[in-house]
């Protein structure tokens, strides 16, 4: 017993300084922390997984967690991804293949992949449809169809912009000896399917300008101005007016006239489903008035409207009254173009022009535009049958168009969520790798030209006018922004010449100060990087 009692002792105390000697070892070790240890090298993931923190220890990745974890936002969620254009190189990562809410960062995949698979010449067309050609007197024995196909340039009289117009149809009609028109006016949205507000869009959205209706027959933007004015001469009453009275905007003004000076107070309601406005508040003497831009309901109702009065001031009778039709009627009552005769068409300006445009501005209708015509046009692109008991939409088709087109081209997004083109949907989620890498996939395709010019350019235009003037020439990026979210992502030229890809994304970011003043100190950071070696995200 004592000789097995003193083999323990001895084998205890043997044991004890192993586990010391292990301890040791271990706390002289530096702690690993995930985002913020930029150096820290991760297990190696299953085959398929987008794997993070791969980035090699530089200067640059320190500077830029300091910047991050220091400041008074490090509370929000960051996602980073930078790649080199030239050889794929991960320059620096952080969170990289986490979801995150893109915002307006989303108009990056719509427009690129729209750019490659429909090309910089697209371009949309209008018409005007009649049953019959018109008979020896100029009159039409029937209606009239104005027909969309999705134009998102389509406006009221002719412009410098090079696309279509209402006055111009009226004028081809004028022009062909049509003088009446006996029938209604319709204006047919019937060629987009699906509903035209995006997936997860907000309801208290949908009543302002950058939340109008898709529909295959925009007018205008979709939207008019309203304004709430001085008391007219002999009104005690302040003013509400709408840009435009085709919009059959129905306005309850119930604004008062405050007695005293102070701030004035406006509030607006617009029907989720009408033109209903209800204007409330109180006008200061003082005040010069208020104004604001508000989407239309039923957009395809008011361009047959707009016609009208187009019609008429070319010297076209019409004698009956404007309608509107859309593409829930059932299929043998829809209207099919190939049954009927083609009197006038105008054609929208490049495809190349739009997503500059709506790049540039940040145009909400446009990129939902693009989106459901690359349903239309390229659907076939997609496998599988329709939806069980429905109709896919246009949109949907669409987005299923972007995936294929991802996947092809090798960005990882087996993970991520598309619901609209615009990026105004709180259920789109993307990673910072997919939109770099989505970056760099468009940078190889025949567009690459065309859509990086449709970037805004840092310190010059677009939504980067006032941003990165210091870095003027050198960056072209996608602004993104809703509340508690801002994104970055676009090219930029290091002070070394270097061609990099980046996304940046912050969200949930509650305080009062925002993220884009930190968004650009990284920027800062990127444009002059370190030269040490970098490792390559693995491949996917």
């Amino acid at each position: 017993m004592n000789r097995i009692s003193k083999n323990q002792t001895l084998l205890a105390k043997g044991l004890f300084g192993l586990l010391v000697a292990i301890t040791v070892l271990m706390l002289a070790r530096p702690i690993l922390t995930g985002a913020k240890d930029s150096n820290a090298q991760p297990p190696k993931a299953a085959s398929g997984e987008a794997k993070s923190n791969v980035v090699g220890p530089n200067e640059l990745a320190q500077e830029i967690d300091k910047a991050i974890d220091s400041s008074e936002l490090s509370y929000a969620r960051w996602g980073i991804c930078v790649i080199s254009l030239a050889n794929g190189a991960v320059v620096y990562q952080r969170d990289a293949d986490k979801l995150f809410t893109p915002a307006s960062n989303m108009k990056i995949y719509t427009t690129g992949v729209a750019l490659d698979l429909l090309g910089a010449d697209y371009r949309w067309r209008t018409s005007v449809y009649a049953g019959a050609q018109p008979d020896s007197g100029g009159q039409i024995h029937g209606d009239l169809i104005l027909y969309g196909r999705g134009a998102p340039d389509l406006v009221t009289n002719s412009n410098d912009s090079g696309g279509g117009s209402l006055a111009s149809l009226a004028d081809m009609l004028y022009q062909k000896g049509i003088r009446r028109v006996e029938g209604n006016v319709i204006g047919d949205e019937s060629y987009f399917r699906g509903d035209p507000l995006g997936d997860g869009w907000q309801w208290t959205d949908l009543q302002w300008y950058f939340a109008a209706e898709a529909s295959a027959l925009s007018i205008n933007g979709n939207q008019v101005d309203v304004n709430v004015l001085p008391p007219e001469k002999g009104s005690t009453q302040p003013a509400v007016k709408v840009s435009n009275a085709q919009a059959n905007v129905v306005i309850q003004n119930r604004m008062g006239l405050a007695d005293k000076e102070g701030r004035p107070t406006v509030g607006l309601h617009r029907g989720l489903s009408d033109n209903n406005l209800e204007v409330w508040g109180e006008f200061t003497p003082a005040s010069k008035g208020f104004g604001a831009r508000l989407a239309v309901n039923n957009p395809a109702l008011w361009a047959a409207r707009l016609f009208i009065d187009a019609l008429k001031v070319r010297g076209i009778v019409v004698g009956g009254e404007a309608q509107s039709r859309n593409s829930r009627a059932p299929q043998k009552m829809r209207f099919d173009p190939t049954k009927a005769s083609e009197l006038a068409f105008v054609t929208s300006r490049p495809l190349s022009e739009i997503a500059k445009k709506t790049n540039k501005e940040s145009i909400n209708l446009n990129a939902e535009l693009i989106l459901r015509t690359l349903g239309r046009e390229r659907g076939e692109m997609t496998a599988g049958p329709e939806p069980a008991g429905r109709e896919r939409g246009d949109d949907e088709t669409g987005l299923a168009v972007m995936r294929v087109w991802l996947s092809r081209a090798a960005v990882p997004s087996s993970h991520i969520a598309l619901h609209d083109g615009s990026g105004l949907s709180r259920l789109d989620l993307v990673t910072p790798e997919s939109s770099a890498r989505l970056l760099i996939a468009v940078s190889r395709t025949g567009a690459a030209g065309v859509f990086k010019d449709s970037l805004p350019i840092a310190g010059r235009d677009g939504t980067l006018a006032g941003r990165l003037g210091n870095l003027s020439e050198r960056v072209w990026a996608k602004t993104g922004s809703l509340t508690y979210d801002n994104s970055l992502s676009g090219y930029l030229a290091t002070a070394k010449g270097e061609q990099l890809a980046f996304s940046i994304m912050c969200n949930d970011q509650t305080g009062r100060n925002s993220s884009t003043q930190l968004i650009d100190q990284i920027v800062g950071l990127i444009a002059d990087p370190s030269s040490s070696p970098r490792e390559k995200l693995p491949k996917h």
